[in-house]
């Protein structure tokens, strides 16, 4: 059965070409322009997925995702246009569970709208463990991927689904180089390009985050001109 996506923008164009994307994709769509309309909707029909533009008039989208996690989990991405890193924390903290930066290529959120629901499937009750759920632990770092969940010395750090993609690819393996091409197979489904400059975008924004519980971090190395590697440290 095809998952029921809902996509609040009060943007139209995007509500129409987001839409057309979608549906090309098997998904069937719910559009909503603005937040006030979705939650009346919304709350007596949950779709399987939420895809909400943070900046909309009478009722935007961090109020939005507030209301609607007093009655449901239901899978958010937030669309933003900001590009602030407290924006992001802050939209994750409150329940999102992606967030992508407009302008954004349409393929690009069909591969994490693919990533989320596949965790959503993955933790609902009775769903297997598989191999790709079990705990990774490094040191300080502990990695859920069931729960999406990831602490460094025992605080979260809160991380995007591409984010948390990407860590726990180099952490699989301390002290081995990943490059560029495989960090972007591990985060980018179906062979989706994606030009260095991404990959260098999310990693320095996974070392801020880790930064903010722990300023001596640096458990992250560049090796230029090859690629990342994670350097594990004593618990």
């Amino acid at each position: 059965m095809s998952a029921t996506i809902a996509l609040v923008d009060d943007d139209r164009n995007i509500l129409t070409s987001v839409s057309i994307a979608l549906e090309a994709e098997g998904y069937k769509v719910r559009t909503y322009n603005d937040g006030a309309e979705a939650l009346r909707h919304l709350t007596q029909q949950m779709p399987d997925l939420v895809i909400l533009d943070i900046k909309m008039p009478r009722l935007d989208g961090m109020e939005t995702l507030s209301r609607l996690r007093r009655v449901s989990q239901v899978p958010v991405i937030f669309l933003t246009s900001k590009d602030e890193e407290i924006d992001e924390v802050l939209g994750l903290k409150m329940g999102a569970d992606d967030y992508i930066t407009k302008p954004f290529s349409q393929r690009l959120l069909i591969e994490r709208i693919k990533a989320v629901l596949r965790r959503a499937e993955a933790n609902r009750p009775g769903a297997e463990e598989t191999a790709s759920d079990k705990m990774v632990v490094r040191g300080p770092l502990s990695l859920d991927p069931a729960r999406h969940r990831c602490t460094w010395k025992g605080e979260e750090v809160v991380l995007t689904v591409t984010e948390f993609l990407l860590l726990d690819a180099l952490a699989q393996r301390p002290g081995h180089v990943k490059n560029r091409d495989q960090l972007m197979d591990a985060a980018y489904d179906d062979n989706v390009y994606v030009d260095d400059r991404t990959i260098d975008s999310h990693i320095k924004r996974l070392r801020k985050k880790f930064k903010m519980v722990d300023d001596s971090f640096d458990s992250i190395e560049t090796l230029y001109g090859v690629g990342y590697r994670f350097k594990e440290q004593p618990a």
